[in-house]
């Protein structure tokens, strides 16, 4: 049943070089429109998922900070009414660090926000600006300073594996990052993706990305460092002090339903995979026709909602219960994992194995991907 809500805010004030998520740059939006449509793309998901009271709510992006705070507490006053609010819910707006921004978060934090998560993305100048924000990192530690005195909940991405950075200078720079004091990190290597400008520039030479072994290197001193201080990896990416984890993302991570509305949105409710149009004007059109905003609504066989499941709980440092996932699809435990396999990569010291559970070391986690390819059974994957 659905415990969490995802709320997609598809605009930016510019498109980052790096980014592949699904973002645009409008001249002008019509918050009454978006407001109404959102509204019915959250009735309509309310409709067919049902669900517990939330347990969680993302405002995610784009940059959903640009969204009016009246138009937040609206969103947020229709959940309450449709699923209800468990206590203590955690309900995280992601923003990027600008004055304008940073403005209105007291306003955010009446509306009912009670968590951030801010894209710094780089401690200085020179980073920011190839990176094509928008902020300088004055302004950003600004901002994260505000976000501080109006939330008790703040986290800040950094991303690293810059081309030219080198290891020492990475690892001054997570120092200061640990030494501002938030109870969450994400923390993102480099990677080049597929449709970004900056894999065009890449193409063109215009610049060469970090080579494997020295992302390598900074992975694991990563690692190391926030493990050090208090903030340790519990997810590929995430490193928080403990009960600082994300709530929301832990439901995706635990493979639990959550709802997704907005442009793009996905979602996982009732054994279905949801997608929304992406495009924010097919998105308005879809919801003028036909009150939501949904592309597909698929049905997951049981196989495919195990193996995303494996997928999903192995990138945990907390690893998957094979048992309890088992009865939860109606499995064998011998059909999620190739034992053989899990085995000798205990072995290697890449896997672990304790007590019916399964999960990948700290030294297996720089080869996830290859892992996951080995450990989850192809029958699996492909059914």
């Amino acid at each position: 049943m659905a415990r969490a809500l995802y709320i997609h805010w598809p605009f930016c004030l510019a498109k980052c070089p790096y980014c592949d998520f699904n973002s645009h740059v409008r001249d002008r939006v019509d918050t009454a429109l978006w407001e109404r449509g959102l509204l019915a793309d959250m009735r309509r998901e309310h409709e067919v998922a049902g669900g517990e009271k939330l347990d969680s709510i993302f405002f995610g992006g784009g940059t959903p900070s640009l969204m009016p705070p009246a138009l937040v507490e609206r969103l947020l006053r229709e959940a309450q009414r449709l699923w209800g609010f468990a206590p203590g819910i955690e309900i995280t707006l992601e923003g990027n660090p600008s004055s304008v921004e940073s403005a209105n978060y007291a306003a955010l934090s009446d509306a009912g926000v009670n968590r951030v998560s801010l894209g710094l993305q780089a401690l200085d100048d020179r980073t920011l600006r190839f990176l094509g924000r928008l902020h300088d990192a004055a302004e950003g530690l600004a901002a994260l300073d505000v976000a501080q005195r109006h939330f008790d909940r703040v986290s800040f991405d950094l991303i690293y594996a810059r081309p030219g950075q080198t290891l020492a200078a990475w690892q001054a720079e997570l120092g200061r990052a640990l030494s501002l004091g938030t109870g969450h990190l994400s923390l993102y290597q480099l990677t080049i993706e597929p449709g970004t400008r900056f894999e065009t520039m890449v193409r063109k030479g215009d610049f060469t990305p970090l080579d494997e072994d020295a992302c390598a290197d900074m992975f694991a001193m990563t690692r190391e460092m926030t493990n050090a201080a208090g903030l340790p990896a519990y997810e590929v990416s995430n490193h928080a002090l403990a009960g600082e984890e994300s709530r929301h993302n832990l439901t995706y991570w635990r493979y639990q339903d959550y709802c997704g509305i907005g442009p793009g949105a996905h979602g996982r409710r009732r054994g279905f995979a949801t997608v929304r149009h992406r495009k924010p004007e097919n998105w308005l059109e879809a919801i003028e026709r036909s009150g939501d905003g949904l592309v597909e609504a698929r049905a997951l066989a049981v196989r495919e909602q195990a193996s995303e499941a494996m997928l999903m709980g192995l990138r945990l440092r907390e690893g998957v219960d094979l048992g309890a996932m088992a009865g939860r699809f109606g499995l064998h435990p011998a059909q999620l994992c190739n034992a053989d396999k899990a085995g000798f990569y205990a072995g290697q010291g890449l896997v672990w194995q304790d007590k019916g559970r399964l999960g990948v070391t700290e030294q297996g986690m720089p080869l996830l991907d290859g892992l996951l390819g080995e450990i989850v059974p192809s029958a699996l994957v492909t059914q």
